[in-house]
């Protein structure tokens, strides 16, 4: 039985242009509106028993997790508060409100 379409075609649906645009999630830690890609982080890792997701960019995901461990993100829980009273995640968040929000580079790993 022959195929109608190749299984390499997309499917396209129809666009309708009168749809309200998509509502744009803002960063859980620096506050920003997400770009294209969206990270949904586990402000208390899963390996601590936590469930909640919340949407970051990847660039602000890598900071937390290179910066704080996992006992001490278990601690600081759904508070992001507790997150921007370290100094070099105030220093982070400052520095990233003026870039774009898709921009990423690259994180520098903690000395442990």
């Amino acid at each position: 039985m022959a195929r109608k379409q190749s299984k390499y075609e997309r499917d396209e649906a129809p666009r309708n242009e009168d749809a309200a645009p998509a509502v744009v999630p803002n960063c859980w830690l620096c506050g920003r509106p997400t770009g294209t890609t969206i990270i949904w982080h586990h402000p208390v890792p899963k390996s601590r028993g936590g469930r909640d997701v919340v949407p970051m960019h990847p660039i602000c995901q890598k900071t937390v997790t290179t910066t704080f461990t996992n006992s001490e993100l278990q601690r600081h829980g759904m508070d992001v508060a507790g997150l921007l009273a370290n100094p070099s995640i105030q220093k982070f968040v400052d520095w990233v409100a003026k870039k774009d929000p898709d921009f990423n580079a690259a994180i520098t790993r903690k000395q442990r």
